[in-house]
């Protein structure tokens, strides 16, 4: 292994197998930009009806996740309005307020308005009339809040499979956080603006993590060939067999020779 062809060759090796990692890495970083640009333009895109993205009758598409949308309807029941505990705002600990949305085509949406510190602050009164508005889509949480429905309209967790055992109507399967007020009677004092939650990484361009695993997968494969070709190159020869001569006439065992 130390002589000057197998060390040259492993220095070959070595270096395909580098420009190959080196490959494969730029073909990960291609992906990751393709990756966020595509998550900053869907994010970024003009606001459009939420009824232009799904029905009430659909499930909330992947696609319509992190979209700005616009709204437009009259405030539900005040009745009909929750509160999701344990949102941090500012670094204090308070509760988002969740107010319906009845629109004029069908149903409802459920709307984050903004933070408060308590249930009882002023500025968590549900607000009345018709509006419009400007929010993002959020989708319901992980965590179940099943239980919280019988507790009161202080809930655990953000999720429409709860909130529409609260309420006598249908209701959109997304969350719109609310950013802006075109129309509509504003409330004062109002819930806190409430940021967003960054909308879900959009993989465009999984083609090139494929690229990028084939990149690496040639790397270790040239290194691989090189031990091999090592291997079968110092391999001790088979041991010969031993034996009659060819040739060599065998009597017969138990046969006299004449």
């Amino acid at each position: 292994m130390l002589t000057p062809q197998w060390s040259g060759l492993l220095v070959l090796a070595l270096a395909l197998a580098g420009v190959m990692t080196a490959m494969g890495v730029w073909q990960l970083s291609v992906y990751r930009s393709k990756t966020a640009d595509a998550t900053a333009q869907r994010a970024g895109a003009p606001p459009v009806a939420l009824q232009s993205l799904f029905s009430i009758d659909e499930g909330l598409p992947s696609k319509a996740v992190g979209r700005r949308v616009t709204v437009e309807g009259s405030w539900g029941p005040s009745a009909d309005q929750v509160f999701i505990a344990d949102r941090a705002q500012d670094g204090k600990n308070g509760f988002w307020v969740v107010s319906p949305l009845k629109l004029a085509d069908s149903g409802a949406v459920m709307v984050v308005r903004g933070w408060v510190p308590t249930v009882t602050d002023p500025a968590a009164q549900a607000p009345t009339g018709p509006t419009q508005l400007t929010g993002s889509v959020i989708a319901s949480e992980a965590e179940d809040s099943s239980d919280d429905a019988a507790k009161g309209r202080v809930l655990s967790s953000l999720r429409i499979p709860t909130i529409v055992h609260l309420v006598d109507y249908r209701v959109y399967d997304a969350f719109v956080v609310q950013t802006a007020v075109g129309a509509g009677a504003v409330p004062s004092p109002a819930p806190a603006t409430v940021v967003p939650p960054p909308p879900p990484t959009d993989h465009a361009g999984l083609r090139n993590v494929a690229y990028a695993v084939q990149w690496w997968i040639f790397a270790a494969f040239t290194l691989w060939m090189w031990g091999r070709m090592v291997l079968d190159a110092h391999r001790s020869p088979p041991d010969e067999e031993t034996g009659d001569q060819v040739g060599e006439p065998v009597e017969p065992s138990g046969t006299v020779s004449a």
